[in-house]
């Protein structure tokens, strides 16, 4: 009877493989995380730091550091980060050497509601987001009676506002009014802008950027009290010493 030597080698090697890779997963398995890596996308840390982090991976009431690596839920404490308010994505994992990595990409506010009874941040998803005790953000305010409900029309505007670098550094506030629409507040001129809806706002705001290279080109701008730009594709404007008459 003759021997087939490549089959006898072949199921050698697949075992010694198959060995190996046990053995390599068990020994994986027993290593200890060594240390715990903190990532933040997009730049500084400014609404949460390293130790806040810290705080949010604790497992069964003590910290991953120095545990097992077996006995991580990897997927608990990246749901536990991504359900903190300041945390728009995260990832959880550990690498070969020991190390468990996080990475986080915090919220971006881009409006600041205040009201009597409570102030707080709308981010660019549209989503409320609590003020941070580590960073004030630079952003519009919004005034007004404003609910969680309206928090897509001013994401909406305030994202056309942010997206223009003139009306960026001329609006400087935006107000709701009880009917549901919107006057913003200016820089320059200190004039109100009366939005009304957001509907057509492309439109509105195309009207507004051609009345703005006029009336600055002849300094005609702080004429005006106001600029209502609710009526379609018209500018009406108030002088200052006509209003209140």
């Amino acid at each position: 009877m003759k021997i087939n030597w490549n089959y006898i080698v072949g199921i050698l090697l697949v075992s010694l493989v198959v060995f190996l890779y046990g053995f390599s997963n068990i020994k994986n398995n027993a290593q200890k995380v060594t240390d715990i890596s903190i990532e933040f996308e997009q730049g500084d840390n400014l609404f949460m730091d390293r130790q806040m982090v810290n705080k949010l991976l604790i497992q069964n009431g003590e910290t991953v550091k120095n545990l097992r690596k077996s006995v991580i839920d990897l997927h608990k404490l990246e749901a536990k980060i991504q359900s903190h308010p300041m945390v728009e994505s995260a990832s959880v994992y550990l690498t070969v050497d020991g190390f468990l990595k996080t990475k986080i990409r915090q919220r971006t506010p881009i409006a600041r509601v205040v009201d009597d009874n409570r102030s707080y941040y709308i981010d660019r998803q549209a989503k409320t987001m609590p003020l941070s005790d580590n960073f004030s953000a630079r952003v519009l305010l919004v005034l007004g009676g404003v609910k969680e409900e309206n928090n897509d029309d001013i994401q909406e505007l305030a994202t056309a506002i942010l997206n223009d670098e003139f009306l960026k550094g001329q609006i400087i506030g935006i107000e709701k009014t009880p009917k549901n629409e919107y006057v913003l507040d200016t820089r320059v001129g200190d004039q109100k802008i009366i939005l009304g809806g957001i509907e057509n706002l492309d439109q509105k705001f195309k009207n507004l950027s051609a009345f703005y290279i006029k009336t600055m080109a002849d300094s005609t701008i702080y004429k005006y009290d106001s600029i209502n730009l609710k009526y379609n594709k018209q500018v009406v404007c108030t002088n200052k010493e006509d209003y209140g008459k």
